[in-house]
């Protein structure tokens, strides 16, 4: 009976064949999220003419493939069974394959059409707010025809708008949709975190608070009898969260058996916030799937749960069985084994086996070479990322393997350069290993996981034997670690300085920023540097600041009180003024009368009659009910020029000679 493996490998070669894609973790990226149904993966990469393709494959025909290159006519027989009959005999006996792909996958009459590429579509849900949007567009658009969409659609400004949900993280607006090799239907949501929510809108900024959220995963793997404590954002998918388990325990995603997941988490597209999950903590259980070629032996499947594949996204960890070998499956070759290997297999600690790379590596290639960081990979992306701005540098991890044909002359070439050399130990922190063991391999891809996370892991998984060596080198971010580059055996040295510099480039812009931010944040902390000391003298500086601002509101105000009272003051002595004046003398009352005319500094006049006999007193009171106080003022004939104020008070305007009329006018007093 055929296991599970062979016929995932057999899946596996036949999309291969139908689609012409060469990269493997693509392939198997593009088969896990159709659930491994070729005839819906080949639909979602190749869509047909006429409809989707309907499946000619039945479970013979699917073992046929593992035995051997069947014919023409068995392929026929094994698509004769299927639900859609072929057109005619002769369409599927007489036509000669077109390519060696009929040696791993039937050809059926349906499947011919494959070759006639049409655009392929994608469906999109967007949500926003209480409000979702349906869209329909071309694989060959981008991300931001997306945005501009919905900035139509939802009245949200393109450079307001964050487009998320997306299985590989954030991507820029130029991003085409064909490159992130996405499902035919997609789940999205917009963010607005410059535009506040309204008040209807309060439920939906919820979901928008839960999605920044951190949700505490304790999953517990049941084989190995070991629990994982790790923490996601609310953005994260089901999806997501079931590949990095795949990367901790080795179980493909197709395979594991999960235990926990509330009844609302139906859809691995869905996002950890929506997936109804206890916060902060949800607990959770996974184990491998028991398949029935093998229900009647657990404890051989549960020995395999922890061997690590060579091979891409660890589906074919029982290829062996068959009698066929990785390496030969994918037109891998491998050389003879060396006497002294580079790095030792079962080595206790990091620092051992880095000790006898560094040493192996001099013997082999000279004296001349990279100063390899003797320490863990943690050691080393501390001593790389977590000093003082200025003293931070790119971490350059250099992967060797001694079945590649182009390990000597990178070594001996590149990596033993004396440009590559002195550039590398300025501004590299360089850590090595060696992964031509499996064991040691499996143990790095554990020690990258762990550091750098499954991107970084599933990156080295991606290369091929004679793709090796690599240097990857890694940047280090505030919140996580970023590969800048890979760069392969096959370069030369001026390439691979360039490549160097370019990464070096990246990472200097990078470093100027942290210069300044950290520069700004001493200079807020004067000379303290911890946290707790830096907030505490943050607060004293906000009281000191705030207490100022009271002081000086308070000053303001008593003075604004003080100018009030004086000109409440001013008013009530006007107005008092005002009515204890005698009332003005009518022109035919027989008396003698006098007719003022007062200029003021403004330019306009006063008039007023007063009896002759009136004291100067009740000039200067009119002049004072008018705003023109005693203290500040004076009052002055024309011609001669004479100061009235200076007079006595209690003389008559006769005796002052103000009868019976007068031109005076106000100065102000120096």
């Amino acid at each position: 009976m055929v296991s599970a493996d062979s016929r995932d490998m057999s899946v596996l070669l036949c999309f291969f064949a139908c689609t012409g894609i060469d990269n493997i973790a693509e392939a198997i990226t593009l088969l896990e999220l159709n659930n491994w149904d070729l005839v819906a993966a080949i639909n979602g990469v190749i869509p047909q003419e006429n409809g989707i393709l309907q499946s000619n494959f039945s479970s013979e025909a699917s073992q046929a493939t593992m035995y051997g290159p069947p014919s023409l006519s068995e392929a026929a027989d094994a698509a004769a069974g299927s639900a859609v009959p072929p057109p005619s005999s002769s369409s599927s006996s007489s036509s000669p394959p077109s390519s060696s792909a009929s040696a791993f996958c039937p050809i059926t009459p349906s499947s011919r059409h494959i070759v006639e590429r049409q655009p392929r579509l994608l469906n999109f849900r967007v949500e926003y707010r209480q409000r979702s949007v349906e869209l329909v567009l071309e694989e060959g658009n981008t991300v931001g025809e997306i945005k501009q969409i919905l900035e139509t659609e939802l009245g949200v400004p393109v450079s307001k708008m964050q487009l998320k949900g997306w299985k590989s993280g954030d991507v820029s607006d130029s991003t085409v949709l064909r490159s992130l090799h996405l499902p035919k239907n997609n789940s999205l949501y917009v963010l607005t975190p410059d535009i506040a929510p309204t008040a209807s809108t309060s439920k939906n900024s919820a979901l928008q608070d839960s999605l920044n959220q951190n949700f505490l995963l304790v999953i517990s793997h049941r084989e190995a009898q070991r629990d994982y404590n790790l923490n996601f954002p609310g953005s994260r998918t089901i999806q997501e969260v079931k590949r990095n388990i795949s990367d901790l325990t080795n179980i493909p995603v197709r395979h594991q058996q999960w235990e926990g997941w509330p009844a609302s988490a139906s859809d691995d597209s869905m996002t950890l916030a929506l997936s109804g999950i206890s916060y902060p903590c949800h607990h959770l259980s996974v184990c491998r799937r028991s398949s029935p070629a093998n229900a009647q032996e657990p404890t051989e499947e549960c020995a395999d749960v922890h061997m690590i594949s060579d091979s891409e996204g660890d589906d074919y960890e029982d290829a062996s069985e068959f009698g066929v070998d990785d390496s030969e499956m994918f037109g891998v070759g491998s050389s003879s084994c060396r006497k002294s290997p580079m790095m030792p297999e079962n080595s206790e600690n990091e620092t051992d086996a880095l000790i006898h790379f560094t040493s192996e590596f001099s013997s082999r290639y000279g004296e001349t070479h990279p100063m390899f960081f003797i320490g863990s990979l943690e050691a080393a992306s501390q001593e790389a990322f977590h000093g003082k701005a200025r003293d931070r540098k790119l971490l350059a991890i250099y992967l060797h393997n001694d079945d590649s044909v182009l390990s000597n002359v990178f070594c001996s070439q590149m990596m033993c350069a004396d440009s590559i050399v002195s550039y590398l130990s300025q501004n590299f922190i360089t850590w090595a290993w060696d992964v031509t063991k499996e064991a040691n391999k499996s143990r790095l891809l554990t020690m990258c996981t762990r550091h750098f996370g499954s991107v970084v892991t599933q990156t080295i998984r991606t290369y091929k034997t004679d793709q090796f060596p690599l240097l990857l080198i890694v940047m280090g971010k505030r919140t996580s670690n970023e590969v800048l580059n890979v760069i392969q055996g096959n370069t030369t040295v001026d390439e691979l300085m360039m490549r160097l510099m370019g990464a070096m480039e990246i990472f200097t812009a990078q470093q100027q920023e942290d210069i300044k931010d950290e520069d700004e944040r001493e200079a807020r902390e004067m000379v303290k540097r911890e946290q707790d000391e830096a907030y505490r003298l943050s607060l004293e500086a906000d009281r000191k600041k705030r207490e100022a601002q009271e002081r000086e509101e308070a000053e303001q105000f008593r003075l604004e009180q003080m100018r009030k009272e004086q000109e409440e003051e001013k008013e009530a002595i006007r107005l008092s003024l005002e009515q204890a004046l005698p009332p003005e003398p009518d022109e035919e009352s027989g008396e003698q009368i006098s007719k003022l005319r007062i200029r003021t500094p403004s330019g306009e006049f006063l008039e007023r009659r007063f009896l002759g006999s009136c004291k100067l007193q009740v000039l200067f009171d009119f002049v004072a009910s008018k705003g023109y106080p005693f203290e500040e003022f004076k009052l002055l004939t024309t011609f001669p020029r004479r100061n009235i104020t200076q007079l006595d008070p209690g003389s008559t305007l006769l005796e002052a000679k103000l009868f019976p009329q007068e031109t005076l006018f106000l100065e102000a007093k120096e």
